[in-house]
């Protein structure tokens, strides 16, 4: 199991959360898995991290968050970077929600409480740019993975 995370080249994941309990605990479950974290406490932040030349793998971004929430968050993201690969995370499991997600360009939605074990895969997938799809229902949460959006639509 640990020998698959030291052969992995060391990406950078940008997390994007207003808890800083969730911050620690995402950062953890990554550096487990070997990849560089780095964290944003909101979208605002987020967004100068990327034009101050953070180049991350990957973004993993909360939806819930005062003032720019992770929609708006998103859309600004891909704006800055088109090619940015972003999966949102959430304790709104809400299908209106999940579809505007993938309207807007994430390619992925984690159900919190999230467990390594989906995170790990989630985040792999998308980082080897394996498509996501569909919903996996476990005791414990649930991980919908979206399919990549033929086109992206902003308002």
């Amino acid at each position: 199991m640990f020998s698959a995370g030291f052969n992995r080249a060391k990406s950078t994941i940008l997390v994007v959360d207003d808890s800083q309990e969730m911050l620690r605990y995402l950062r953890l479950l990554l550096e487990l898995d070997s990849y560089q974290v780095e964290t944003a406490s909101n979208g605002s932040e987020a967004l100068q991290r990327l034009r101050d030349g953070c180049s991350p793998a990957l973004v993993l971004l909360d939806l819930q968050m005062p003032g720019m929430d992770g929609l708006r968050t998103l859309r600004s993201l891909l704006k800055l970077r088109p090619e940015l690969k972003v999966i949102m995370c959430s304790a709104v499991d809400d299908p209106g929600k999940i579809r505007r997600a993938a309207s807007l360009g994430a390619q992925g939605y984690l159900v919190k409480p999230i467990q390594h074990l989906y995170l790990s895969a989630a985040v792999e997938r998308c980082i080897a740019g394996h498509p996501l799809t569909g919903i996996e229902q476990h005791p414990r949460g649930r991980v919908v993975t979206l399919p990549l959006p033929t086109h992206r639509y902003e308002n």
